[in-house]
């Protein structure tokens, strides 16, 4: 009997999904990753369900948070992301 390889699934996954998922804000490009680290996962659960800016800044990292941050984003814009991340990537985040 043959063994799960988890570095070949992950290889697998990658390949059809790549490192990252992409979405464009105002002709602004942004990437997300289409896999998270067990750490990345512990810091989102540690987050109050309604930190919306905190969720956004784990996943975008500082440095694109700050340039998300200068455009006018509406609370409908940020569920149709997380929404569409969701449905790519299999990962459903700002569900409550």
């Amino acid at each position: 009997m043959a063994s799960f390889d988890v570095g070949a699934a992950r290889a697998q996954r990658l390949e059809a999904l790549g490192r990252s998922w992409t979405f464009t804000l105002d002709k602004d490009v942004f990437e997300l990753p289409t896999e998270l680290t067990r750490a990345a996962a512990r810091n989102l659960r540690d987050l109050d369900d309604n930190d919306v800016d905190g969720l956004l800044r784990l996943l975008l990292g500082k440095r694109q948070f700050d340039r998300f941050d200068r455009h006018e984003v509406t609370m409908q814009d940020i569920a149709a992301i997380l929404e569409a991340y969701g449905k790519e990537t299999g990962l459903a985040l700002g569900e409550g």
